[in-house]
């Protein structure tokens, strides 16, 4: 068997980056962006006050507490700019500073001496002001021609705020990758309302991966379901193929059955079988072929977790290849409990993150690991995987987690304290 890190190496050495396209920042939440973006203008673009209070002239020195200023005009945010000679302005949070004033003392710390019009004309320092004091300066956030945001990041709605904030409309982000789904299996009821007859189950497979596909960055160009039949699948495959998919997931027939049929199928078609079976569990029978026009083929077992596997650990690290992402690495954190493992076999475990009562991150694989259960992924945060761990991991051993998805922030979960014993 293909031991993982060779198998994935080949599977990045396959990817071909996407080429670059233009969409509007309002659109590009999940893209991935192909060029650094430099700012045009400052952040903020001109000195503002950071309190509600007043606009004082120090020139370097503090203004002792007991100082009284008259005040000479006020500004609100979004007024033009002003010019002030002496004295003090009455200014709201975000305002413009009045050119001539460089500080600003907040209004809980003045007493107002008189006022004319519900407007105060004359005011009292409750307490010592230094100079400079809360003011934001111009370009203190972001100073023009400064690059904001690499090439190769993944936009997020941070990132997207920061590129309204400084005037860009447009990016240039990686295409999709276009992916195909196709499940395979006579037994498949693609209709959740549908009753069961003898001998179905209702396709699950299929609709997870058009969802983590596209939460992956992937665009899903053809989703179908199939039977046994060859020529029913090769039908299939080249919809797929003329839809414009450059990657093709199955799910099932990739075993050593009577009906897994897709091994043999791919290479009557001229395929070329990059690896069939990996040191993993679940998903062992994964395959991993290259057509014979270039577009890349994920056989993946038909059970829901080792189908999950194989596109969490295998086609994802192709999409961030093709998307110009940097190669993802794990989190590290310790096992919470002693767990059997299978030896020889890279294990990936739905498991619980948390941190301990010490603030210790720790991964708990959950029971029923079979790859047939459904009920682990829903209760679980994410993946733990063990590695050459034998035929047991101890609690406290060092393993790596990962989100659901590469591009999903990692989950974790409430600590929990154990009940306290009644004495």
């Amino acid at each position: 068997m293909m031991p993982y890190d060779q198998a994935v190496r080949w599977v990045r050495d396959a990817a071909v980056l996407q080429p670059a396209e233009t969409v509007t920042v309002a659109a590009s939440a999940g893209r991935v962006l192909a060029d650094a973006v430099r700012s045009g203008q400052c952040l903020p673009p001109f000195d503002n006050s950071a309190m509600d209070g007043f606009a004082l002239r120090l020139a370097g020195d503090a203004a002792d507490q007991g100082a009284e200023f008259d005040i000479r005009g006020w500004q609100a945010a979004g007024d033009d700019g002003a010019v002030a000679d002496a004295g003090a302005w009455e200014i709201m949070t975000g305002a413009r500073l009045p050119e001539g004033l460089d500080s600003v003392v907040p209004i809980e710390d003045v007493e107002v001496l008189q006022t004319a019009d519900g407007r105060p004309t004359r005011i009292r320092l409750r307490v010592v002001v230094t100079p400079g004091q809360f003011v934001r300066r111009r370009g203190q956030d972001v100073a023009t021609g400064e690059q904001i945001l690499a090439g190769g990041t993944l936009l997020d709605t941070n990132a997207v705020t920061l590129l309204h904030a400084i005037g860009i409309g447009t990016v240039s982000v990686r295409a999709r990758p276009r992916v195909a789904i196709i499940a395979t299996g006579k037994e498949l009821v693609s209709d959740a309302t549908q009753a069961l007859q003898s001998g179905q189950i209702r396709d699950s497979n299929r609709p997870y991966l058009v969802a983590r596909l596209a939460a992956a960055g992937a665009e899903v160009v053809a989703d179908v379901v199939v039977g046994d039949e060859v020529e029913r699948f090769n039908r299939a495959l080249d919809e797929a193929l003329a839809a414009g998919a450059q990657i093709v997931l199955s799910t099932g027939a990739v075993s050593a059955g009577r009906y897994d049929f897709i091994p043999d199928a791919l290479r009557a078609r001229g395929a070329r079988i990059v690896f069939h079976k990996v040191a993993i569990r679940p998903g062992k029978p994964l395959l991993f072929a290259v057509l014979a026009d270039g577009t890349a083929y994920f056989g993946l077992p038909g059970n829901p977790a080792s189908t999950a596997v194989g596109q969490r650990f295998f086609v994802e690290p192709m999409l961030r290849r093709m998307l110009g992402l940097v190669d993802e690495q794990g989190v590290q954190v310790a096992l919470a409990t002693d767990t059997a493992t299978p030896p020889g076999l890279r294990f990936h475990t739905r498991a619980v993150i948390q941190a301990d009562a010490s603030g210790r991150l720790t991964a708990r694989p959950l029971a029923g690991q079979e790859s047939f259960r459904l009920q682990a992924t829903v209760q679980a945060t994410g993946w733990a995987v063990l590695d050459g761990a034998g035929e047991q991991a101890a609690a406290g051993s060092a393993v790596q987690v990962f989100s659901w998805g590469h591009a999903d922030a990692m989950r974790f979960a409430a600590y929990v304290p154990a009940p306290q014993e009644i004495t």
